[in-house]
């Protein structure tokens, strides 16, 4: 008899202990379980409360927002006026064009960066060649008026005629070709 209690104390031992180690890495499964369960809940809340949606709905930098091409027909003192497209790109790049309202008059290129001054609600293109800044009002996100050296609208009687449109805007115009 005692030959057999000894195979069969060893069995049991073996069956208790390999009982016990399956609970034990269960009860770890579970734990570890909740652990990244409970991990990735209060990941999730804090980046949450970190984001900001409202800040992606209105950019930082308006200049990136605020691009086109924009066409106008300008003043002029010596002919009968300037045909004017400016198209501001992204990575706020501009390219002005004007052509004066002459018989087989040439077009002029004008390239450079532009900026926003959120403040006086303007344009300010910086040309890459020449020194002399121009500056356009922004009236509403359709029209701009070119503004004189100093910042200031023009005066006069053409002075309602310094106006661009975006494309967009402008049901029929004459256009550029390039």
């Amino acid at each position: 008899m005692q030959a057999l209690k000894k195979p069969l104390i060893q069995n049991l031992t073996l069956i208790f202990f390999s009982t016990l180690l399956s609970a034990y890495n269960l009860a770890m499964a579970e734990t570890d379980l909740v652990a990244q369960e409970n991990y990735l809940r209060a990941r999730v809340m804090s980046h949450q409360q970190n984001t900001d949606h409202a800040a992606h709905a209105n950019p930082i930098d308006k200049s990136q927002d605020f691009h086109g091409v924009f066409y106008g027909f300008l003043p002029c003192n010596d002919c009968n006026g300037i045909k004017t497209t400016l198209s501001l790109k992204q990575n706020n790049n501009y390219l002005l064009v004007t052509q004066q309202a002459r018989e087989s008059s040439r077009e002029f290129y004008e390239k450079g960066k532009y900026s926003w001054n959120d403040k006086n609600h303007t344009v300010i293109l910086t040309p890459l060649k020449e020194s002399a800044t121009r500056q356009y009002l922004i009236e509403n996100e359709g029209t701009l008026i070119q503004l004189n050296s100093d910042g200031v609208r023009m005066t006069g009687d053409s002075a309602d005629r310094y106006i661009l449109r975006r494309s967009d805007t402008v049901k029929s115009r004459e256009v550029h070709i390039h």
